[in-house]
C-alpha cells in the first residue's frame, strides 16, 4: 500500500472550552465545510456522518458515535471548528444535506470509469492549491486526459490516466490507491505500450533512508543513550553537544497489533490497516502519546548539554502533530510558528495561525536542525516552525518543498486519492512549496536522493566534521 502523509496533535491550537452538554445541544444538524468539500451531519446528539461532496457526487466518508469527535469540536456563534492534529477545519450551518448525498448511487454508475474520472477532475479543479505555481493549464489537461479514458474506458486505463494526471500536476503530496488487481492490470497495460523491451541498466543497489540514518547515528554518537526506540537515536555528539536523530514523524503509536497479523502482511501494512479503522483525530493523538514518552527520556538524558543537533535529513514525514510535540520541548511558551489557508474554487479560507504551546522546562540553549532535500512533509513542518524560534538555526540544504497537507477523498468506485489544497506559510506569509525551507548554513547537499545518500555513507567522518564546523560557525566560535 502506498502511504502519503500529509497527514500530519500537540500543536495545541487551543480552542475555548465548553461542556459536552452544551456542544450536544447546539451542534445538531447539517454543517458545510469551508474549503474542504465536506458535509458533516450530527444527529440526535449521538452520531455523526461525514460526506465528500462536489456537485456531481456525494459519498459517505466516515460515520460513528459523536463521542469520537466531540472533544475536537468547538462552536462559536455560527461557526463550528473541528481540530484534527494541527489543523482546524471550519464549518457553517446548512439547511439540509445536498440531494445527491441522500440519493443512492446506481451501482453501474459507481464503477463507470468516465464518471469516476469526472469526480476526480472536479475535485482537482475545486481544491488543488498550486495550479499557478506549477503553471498548469487545467482546461487543456482535463480535455487531454478525459479523451484517453473515453477512448478505452477500463479500470486499468482509468488508473493509468489518473496517475499520469497527478504526475503532470507536480503535486508533492498527491496519491492514488486502488486494488492489487488494478495495479497488476495497469502494469500490464504499461508493458503492452512499450514496443521495445528495455534492458535494465546495471546500477548500484539503492540505499534506504533508515539504512543511511542508522549508519550516520552509529558514527556520530560519541556516547549512545538510545533506549526503547527504533525511530529515534540520541546521545552525545561531543562532550557538550547533544544529538537526536529523528527518522520519521509517524509509527510511534501503540496500535496493539497482533503478532499473527504482522507476520501475515508485515508490520507497516498492519499498522496502516489498524489506523484506518480509527477516527483520524484519535489516531493522531496516539502518535503524539508515543513520541511524548520518548521525548521525556531524550530531554532527561541530554539536559546537561550546551547545544543540541536535531537531524531530520532522512525523515520523509508523517504527522505534523508529532513534529510539534518534539519541537515544543525547545520552546518555553506558546508561540505562533506558521499560518495556513485552504483553497476552494476561486477562493481561499481566512489565514489561520498555527501554534506550539511550549514546555515549562524547555531546552532554550542553541538548537541546530539538520535538513536535506529528503526532509519532507511533516519534517518540513518541523523546519518551518523553527524559523519562528530565537534559539534555532538550520544546517544542510533546503528541504523537499512538500509542505501542503493533502485533502483525502474517495472515488465512487472505492479508490482513495488525495490532492494538496493547503497553503502552508511562515509567519510572514511566505510559502515554500517546491523550493523547500531555507537553511542558515548551506552544506550544498545534492537533491538527488541516491547521490546524497552515497555521499554521506562514503565518508561519514567528513559529513560529521562539516556539521560540527557549521555549528561552531553559527555559534560564533
Amino acid at each position: 500500500m502506498r502511504i502519503t502523509f500529509s497527514i500530519l496533535a500537540m500543536l495545541l491550537l487551543l480552542l475555548p472550552a465548553c461542556t459536552n452538554e452544551t456542544k450536544n445541544e447546539s451542534i445538531n444538524g447539517t454543517w458545510a465545510s469551508i474549503g474542504s468539500g465536506w458535509f458533516l451531519e450530527i444527529q440526535d446528539s449521538s452520531r455523526y456522518t461525514f460526506y465528500d461532496h462536489i456537485p456531481i457526487s456525494c459519498l459517505p466518508n466516515r460515520q460513528g458515535p459523536l463521542t469520537e469527535i466531540i472533544e475536537s469540536l468547538h462552536l462559536q456563534t455560527d461557526t463550528l471548528s473541528l481540530l484534527k492534529g494541527v489543523i482546524t477545519y471550519q464549518f457553517i450551518r446548512a439547511k439540509v444535506l445536498p440531494k445527491n448525498c441522500t440519493t443512492p448511487l446506481d451501482a453501474q454508475k459507481a464503477t463507470d470509469p468516465l464518471y469516476n474520472f469526472e469526480v476526480f477532475a472536479e475535485t482537482v479543479k475545486e481544491h488543488y492549491a498550486f495550479m499557478p505555481l506549477n503553471r498548469i493549464n487545467w482546461d487543456s489537461l482535463y480535455q487531454q486526459q478525459k479523451a484517453k479514458v473515453a477512448k478505452s474506458p477500463t479500470e486499468a486505463q482509468l488508473y493509468s490516466v489518473l496517475e499520469e494526471t497527478l504526475e503532470k500536476l507536480n503535486d508533492n503530496h498527491a496519491y492514488l490507491e486502488a486494488t492489487e488487481a488494478v495495479y497488476e492490470a495497469a502494469e500490464q497495460l504499461a508493458k503492452e505500450r512499450n514496443e521495445e523491451e528495455m534492458e535494465e541498466e546495471e546500477s548500484l543497489p539503492e540505499l534506504g533512508d533508515f539504512q543511511v540514518a542508522d549508519q550516520v547515528a552509529e558514527h556520530y554518537l560519541q556516547e549512545e543513550m538510545t533506549k526503547d526506540s527504533w525511530l529515534m537515536k540520541w546521545g552525545k555528539l561531543t562532550d557538550k553537544i547533544g544529538y537526536v536523530q529523528i527518522k520519521s514523524m509517524w509509527l510511534y503509536a501503540d496500535m496493539k497489533l497482533s503478532k499473527s497479523r504482522m507476520e501475515e502482511i508485515g508490520f507497516l501494512d498492519a499498522y496502516v490497516e489498524a489506523f484506518h479503522k480509527m477516527y483520524e483525530g484519535d489516531y493522531i493523538n496516539k502518535e503524539v502519546e508515543g513520541v511524548h514518552k520518548i521525548m521525556d527520556q531524550v530531554m532527561s538524558d541530554l539536559s546537561d548539554t550546551k547545544a543540541m543537533v536535531l537531524d531530520v535529513r532522512f525523515n520523509g514525514g508523517g504527522q505534523d502533530a508529532v513534529s510539534f510535540e518534539i519541537l515544543r520541548r525547545f520552546i518555553p511558551q506558546k508561540l505562533q510558528v506558521a499560518t495556513q489557508q485552504l483553497r476552494y474554487g476561486d477562493q481561499r479560507t481566512s489565514v489561520l495561525p498555527l501554534y506550539i504551546e511550549g514546555a515549562k522546562d524547555a531546552y532554550t540553549k542553541p538548537v541546530f536542525l539538520l535538513t536535506s532535500a529528503q526532509t519532507g512533509s511533516a519534517a518540513e513542518a518541523f523546519s518551518i516552525a523553527s524559523m519562528a524560534m530565537n534559539n534555532a538555526k538550520r544546517i544542510g540544504s533546503p528541504s523537499a518543498g512538500a509542505m501542503s497537507t493533502a485533502l483525502e477523498k474517495t472515488l465512487p468506485n472505492g479508490w482513495a486519492f488525495a490532492i494538496s489544497n493547503e497553503i502552508y506559510m511562515d509567519n510572514q506569509g511566505q510559502f515554500y512549496e517546491n523550493k523547500g525551507i531555507p537553511v542558515d548554513y548551506d552544506l550544498e547537499y545534492t537533491r538527488d536522493r541516491q547521490s546524497f545518500f552515497r555521499a554521506i555513507v562514503n565518508d561519514l567522518e567528513k559529513d560529521k566534521q562539516a556539521v560540527l564546523k557549521a555549528v561552531a560557525t553559527l555559534q560564533g566560535k
